[in-house]
């Protein structure tokens, strides 16, 4: 961490995900951007749902000082003003890419939270700010940005395994279910692809075409660099076939944060993203030694 922190801003994009995929960028689109975070925190890896409304945006909430994650919620009125917002999800471990989604008339949130050793499925007790824990899983590997969807009759998840950064941001695992509370099977492909530039899963998945596809995060400059959209050509539970396209990158709306693109998540007419601007200042040196210091003191 020394002389580096990747610093992350959300933007609402005014297009639906596969329009902004098939232009392929974001330099068209009419994009909110949210007001920068105090120094060296950020808010990232944005996902909503519309309620009534309202536009209810889920995020990943850290600060370099503690380097734990929290889940937090936003809410739009009318998809514009930002009306609330609190903390709704916080473990002994870090969360991030809160992947919230609604099946089988429930609300569902599928948070990384890999440091705990599994996989946990969390329902809404009180949608939005109450959330329990439904189904726990230990799968071939901690997932890491686990990106639940349907396909056919069953349902999948994409996610990268624990391990090595090459891992993390290089390879990419499948399970799939009959049914959401399990039990979950993992692909006997995995890992299914290994590409450092279109493996790690960041954002929603949406069709294309007819072709479903996968936003996936290009990490072969720097992690979370673009996004690229991976076309799935074949799905099943002895079968893996996909292409990658072209990356998507920060638009110039986004200055200084240019250095990186790690979520697409669709949300109705609007797609949410976060882009990353790299900070080497002395600050970030500072905070690190501030904590490591306060470690070493307990």
């Amino acid at each position: 961490m020394p002389w580096r922190s990747d610093l992350w801003r959300i933007g609402l994009a005014d297009a639906p995900i596969a329009a902004v995929a098939a232009t392929g960028g974001l330099e068209r689109a009419t994009i909110r951007w949210l007001e920068p975070e105090p120094p060296f925190t950020f808010l990232a890896d944005p996902f909503g749902l519309w309620r009534d409304g309202d536009l209810h945006l889920f995020a990943e909430a850290y600060d370099y000082r503690t380097r734990h994650g929290v889940i937090e919620w936003l809410r739009f009125q009318g998809g514009q003003n930002l009306a609330e917002r609190r903390t709704v999800l916080r473990e002994t471990w870090h969360l991030s890419y809160p992947f919230v989604f609604e099946a089988e008339g429930e609300t569902w949130m599928a948070p990384e939270a890999h440091r705990s050793g599994r996989f946990t499925l969390y329902r809404a007790a009180r949608f939005p700010d109450l959330w329990e824990r439904a189904v726990t899983l230990d799968l071939d590997t901690p997932a890491i940005d686990p990106t639940i969807f349907r396909h056919g009759d069953v349902w999948w998840m994409a996610y990268s395994p624990a391990g090595s950064q090459s891992f993390k941001q290089g390879r990419l695992h499948l399970a799939w279910s009959e049914h959401l509370a399990g039990p979950w099977r993992t692909h006997s492909g995995n890992p299914v692809r290994i590409d450092r530039s279109s493996s790690r899963p960041g954002g929603t998945p949406f069709l294309q075409d007819g072709v479903l596809t996968l936003p996936v995060q290009d990490c072969s400059r720097t992690y979370g660099g673009a996004i690229r959209p991976l076309r799935i050509l074949e799905l099943a539970p002895g079968r893996f076939e996909a292409e990658a396209g072209p990356p998507l990158t920060a638009p110039a709306s986004a200055t200084p944060y240019l250095d990186g693109l790690h979520t697409l998540a669709g949300c109705g007419e609007v797609t949410l993203i976060d882009v990353k601007r790299i900070d080497r200042s002395f600050g970030g040196l500072a905070i690190d030694a501030g904590r490591r210091l306060g470690r070493w003191r307990t």
